[in-house]
């Protein structure tokens, strides 16, 4: 087969070593990739975002499958194009991503079906969403509408902080077009959990646990970035929260897409925040997580190829989806000054470590080639994931790893995982 992969992040990273990994593979391609990428794949200089290019070079590669890996193409989409141009293709559909690209929806949608999350109002004017904040609970939760490269969400612990909030998504258009409309949420405590999952339109089939760290500084502090570190399995999502969520959240999900006309076919990423009072849903997602991929897609044993098909032909209820009973960690190595501004082009060294080492993976994120050297081209720009039995374990190793490599302004936090020693 002939694969195109979509995208050139981190996630693009982990999903293009599985597909390597396949026997059914001849040629990989990736739009646009990453200097990391280019090992495995040929990376070709075209923008996610480039829909007519992409069909274009998909017909005239006579592209067997495609992976759509990023959200802004789904929610845009780009499925629809590739399919109506003959080329298979993995993700949901545009009125599908919806569920990733209005939180408005996803709310409406839970609400509806009776799938437990957080109590909320939608405003797509300021000046009812100021009034209504004079009567809220604190702390409260702001988040654009839209696509915000997962940083559209502000927690505001007074009423002075959420109108400052409500002026920088809807009136500052801080995230654009993607704060047209906005959701004010009550605040949850609890632990998150991250879940994937598998889906072909009827059937759901979801993946081993992760949890991402959101703050750019140790203790969860800081500003909210893309994901600077994951682990997985979570020793939180216990047996019982996966019985609950298997019965009133994840085919519940399915059932409900499928029942207003936008069935998914894909990944659902499942963000969730176990309460007192159960789990409930934070968000969904409508592509594997970044940095979970990295951490999830190592531990599975199947070949994602048979899986991927599976879901566009419906036929996943056939596949018995297994993952290594170990652990992963992944720490992201970022550019000093992410998530605002951070110097580019500056070299890395010390990729040849990972060669010699099993269950070690350093997978790239914001890198490029300059002059036959590799370089940093991003806020995040690896992910150092490493394997162990346990994962303590795999905290020890990963964070080894990165001792592995150096760049001049290289930034991580030194407590992904930290909450393990404490479960």
């Amino acid at each position: 087969m002939k694969v195109l992969i979509v995208g050139g992040g981190g996630r693009e990273h982990a999903i293009a070593y599985c597909v390597a990994k396949s026997s059914k593979v001849e040629k990989i391609y990736c739009a646009p990739g990453n200097a990391g990428i280019a090992e495995l794949a040929e990376c070709v200089p075209i923008g996610a975002m480039e829909f007519e290019k992409l069909t274009a070079f998909a017909k005239e590669k006579e592209i067997d499958l495609a992976i759509v890996g990023m959200d802004d193409p789904l929610v845009g989409g780009l499925v629809d194009e590739l399919e109506a141009a003959g080329i298979r293709t993995f993700g949901p559909k545009k009125n599908a991503a919806i569920l990733e690209g209005s939180k408005a929806f996803s709310k409406d949608l839970m609400k509806k079906y009776n799938i437990p999350t957080a109590g909320y109002e939608n405003f797509d004017n300021a000046e009812d969403a100021l009034k209504y904040l004079e009567t809220a609970k604190f702390p409260i939760v702001l988040k654009a509408d839209g696509l915000a490269l997962g940083k559209g969400v502000l927690i505001c612990n007074t009423l002075e902080e959420a109108k400052d909030g409500v002026k920088t998504i809807m009136l500052d258009k801080k995230f654009g077009e993607s704060g047209n409309t906005m959701v004010i949420e009550e605040f949850m405590t609890g632990r998150e959990v991250s879940v994937l999952s598998f889906v072909d339109g009827n059937t759901i089939k979801t993946m081993t646990s992760a949890q991402d760290h959101k703050r750019a500084k140790d203790g969860d502090q800081g500003l909210n970035t893309g994901g600077m570190g994951t682990f997985s399995p979570s020793p939180f999502y216990t047996k019982e929260v996966e019985e609950f969520c298997n019965e009133h959240v994840y085919q519940k999900t399915v059932d409900a897409m499928k029942a207003e006309g936008r069935p998914f076919k894909g990944i659902i990423f499942f963000g969730l925040m176990l309460t007192e009072e159960g789990p409930k849903v934070l968000e969904y997602n409508a592509r594997f997580g970044d940095p979970e991929a990295q951490v999830v897609l190592p531990r599975m044993k199947n070949d994602l190829i048979d899986v991927v098909e599976a879901c566009i032909d419906g036929t996943l209820d056939q596949i018995d989806l297994e993952f290594e009973d170990n652990a992963a960690v992944c720490v992201v190595l970022a550019s000093d000054g992410y998530p605002l501004e951070y110097k580019k082009g500056i070299p890395i060294t010390g990729f040849e470590e990972f060669k010699k080492h099993d269950g070690y993976y350093c997978f790239h994120a914001g890198t490029k080639f300059d002059g036959g050297q590799i370089v940093t081209n991003g806020g995040r720009v690896l992910g150092i994931t490493a394997k162990g039995a346990t994962l303590k374990e795999a905290r020890a190793n990963a964070y080894k790893a990165t001792e592995w490599i150096q760049f001049e302004n290289k930034y991580m936090r030194n407590d992904i995982g930290k909450a393990i020693d404490e479960a």
